[in-house]
């Protein structure tokens, strides 16, 4: 089979969904890798690497995709909808698209897959089971952007992290609140933390605070507690949002950097941090809202921009991953490695099993020209469809899948 990584084409995106080290492991499952000339340099990643590895070079994109049983990508049509469209008509029937596609959202761009008997594999949706971990693209890539996010943040703030004592005087550590313990939270704290920062953390799910200490910050309990499914936070109701912003406010207003981190898969961010409480914060200060992308959890974050009101700078800087894009696209590339080894049996047969395989019932959108995906129909209007029924069968008498009795037993 031919599995085709083509550049990406997203306004601004530097990562590559496969790195040169990662293409042995794809040839060794039997699959031909082909690779879109330049499809690295963004990331640091050159064409010669690719081939010293055992990649095709293809100069021509519509022929990388015509040729392609698989693709992979960063981001798919519903994760880049313009240019996306773009690739449509070189992508032979029944074709494989892997990478992010936003599904839970991006329904036309679902449809449209479906109809073109396009079978669409979405990143976002791999389960939080422990089988799955090395998969989870959303964690690989959230670890380097609660690292970044703390790096942004201190090179905008006025003042230096760590305390200070000096023959001229002690400068105080700065403050620094995150709010959200995710991947990426957890990842903020352990940063903050190294710089020496003074560090506090926030999260609607109480069962996150063992994991604030224990990285040596303090847990600011909330108000009430909103556990989802799958280790996500739930929607909270507009009371619940209120009651978490009266508790927030005066620990944002005494903090040197607010760092937000909160979302909810297929909605819109929570916002979390009014106007009124901004005006509250010092003068210089500093927040780096990562929810910008989904409209952010800062009442004033302009998603895509960095904006200073009432005196704070306030960084709605979207798609962080892409300024770490050397190891942003090693990770994915590692997690796409994992996901292959899954998908691709011992004969090199690229297999989809949603039925006895929970990874790929999680992650399946599209297939045999209807979106397949529960979660997903829901979302868009769908009505469910049938569940088939995994095939039993009995085993005859001397069938080895019989069960026997033990010898020597008293069965």
């Amino acid at each position: 089979m031919h599995i085709a990584i083509p550049t990406e084409t997203y306004a601004d995106e530097r990562r590559v969904a496969l790195v040169p080290a990662s293409v042995p492991m794809l040839t060794k499952l039997g699959l031909t890798v082909s690779v879109q000339r330049g499809a690295g340099l963004a990331a640091g990643y050159t064409d010669e690497q690719y081939e010293q590895r055992g990649a095709n070079l293809v100069d021509d994109r519509a022929t990388l995709l015509g040729q392609a049983d698989i693709v992979c990508q960063v981001r798919c049509l519903g994760a880049n909808p313009e240019q996306g469209q773009q690739d449509l008509a070189h992508l032979k029937p029944g074709a494989v698209l892997i990478g992010h596609a936003d599904p839970l959202l991006a329904h036309e761009a679902n449809q449209t897959c479906a109809e073109r008997g396009l079978t669409l594999l979405a990143l976002e949706l791999v389960p939080r089971i422990t089988r799955a971990q090395a998969m989870d693209v959303l964690s690989s890539q959230a670890n380097l952007v609660g690292y970044k996010a703390v790096l942004m943040a201190g090179d905008a703030l006025g003042k230096i992290f760590p305390m200070m004592m000096t023959a001229a005087g002690t400068l105080k550590p700065a403050k620094v609140f995150i709010v959200g313990v995710g991947v990426a939270g957890l990842q903020a704290i352990a940063t903050a933390k190294r710089l020496g920062a003074q560090v506090s953390a926030i999260d609607v799910r109480p069962e996150t605070k063992e994991q604030v200490e224990s990285l040596g910050a303090k847990f600011v309990e909330p108000p009430e507690s909103a556990s989802g499914e799958g280790g996500y936070a739930a929607e909270q109701t507009e009371d619940q949002k209120r009651k978490q912003q009266a508790l927030m406010a005066d620990t944002v207003a005494e903090s040197d950097v607010v760092i937000t981190t909160a979302a909810i898969p297929g909605k819109r961010s929570p916002v979390l941090i009014t106007d009124d409480v901004v005006t509250r914060m010092k003068p210089g200060s500093v927040i780096v809202d990562l929810a910008a992308e989904r409209g952010g959890n800062v009442e004033t974050t302009e998603p895509g921009q960095v904006i200073r009101k009432h005196g704070v700078t306030i960084i709605g800087t979207n798609n962080i991953p892409s300024y770490v894009a050397a190891d942003a696209s090693a990770m994915y590339s590692g997690n796409i490695v994992k996901l292959m080894q899954e998908l691709v049996n011992k004969e090199g047969e690229f297999v989809l099993d949603p039925v006895e395989n929970e990874i790929t019932a999680g992650i399946l959108v599209c297939r045999d020209g209807q979106v397949v995906n529960p979660q997903v129909r829901g979302l868009m209007g769908l009505p469910a469809l049938e569940t088939p029924e995994p095939e039993t069968r009995d085993p005859a008498p001397d069938d080895p899948a019989k069960p026997q009795a033990a010898e020597g037993s008293d069965s």
